[in-house]
């Protein structure tokens, strides 16, 4: 059975905006590698908006500020993804599709199929992923910076009970960044 693999980067306080946080070189190279562990992604509308066709258009134009992100790019744009959205009604990214069942059956027919890892992202996504007991790992980057504000990781989650984890990695990277990595006991 495939893994579904959870992560996001996250500033000391918790806050999960793609705005807040602090990314560079070592945050990138990261999530380049994790995208080796994976053969799809899963998202909701909001994050999927932030994510296409902003780093598609870079892989296609062969263009970044920096090397680091045109790897990330070409990375994630060669990774199918399934979009979770009561309000989409198409995607229009190649590479992407429209989800037409419910999260519980569809991530777990996915989870069945063979292949590598599922990453998913986001913070609504992912509340309901937790709730439903599908997620087998969870990645946190945390950056080293006090957003003060913003949305916060599994606000709206509501989990019967506590979820007890493993811890499987921590890496310390230079630029601050602190990468946790846990497993679901």
């Amino acid at each position: 059975m495939r893994k579904l693999i959870f992560a996001i980067n996250m500033t000391l306080d918790g806050c999960c905006s793609h705005t807040k946080g602090t990314p560079g070189v070592e945050v990138h190279d990261y999530f380049t590698a994790l995208l080796g562990e994976v053969d799809l992604m899963v998202y909701g509308r909001i994050t999927y908006e932030l994510m296409v066709p902003f780093w598609p258009d870079i892989a296609k134009s062969n263009e970044a500020p920096t090397k680091f992100m045109l790897d990330f790019a070409k990375a994630f744009d060669a990774i199918p993804k399934v979009v979770f959205s009561r309000t989409l009604e198409r995607v229009d990214d190649q590479n992407s599709r429209l989800a037409k069942t419910d999260l519980a059956t569809e991530i777990t027919r996915l989870k069945n199929e063979p292949g590598k890892g599922i990453l998913a992202g986001g913070v609504a996504l992912s509340a309901e992923l937790l709730e439903l007991g599908l997620v087998d790992e969870f990645i946190v980057v945390i950056h080293p910076v006090v957003a003060g504000a913003g949305r916060r990781l599994f606000d709206t989650a509501q989990l019967p009970d506590q979820l007890a984890l493993k811890l499987e990695e921590t890496r310390t990277l230079e630029s601050g960044h602190v990468v946790l990595r846990y497993s679901k006991l």
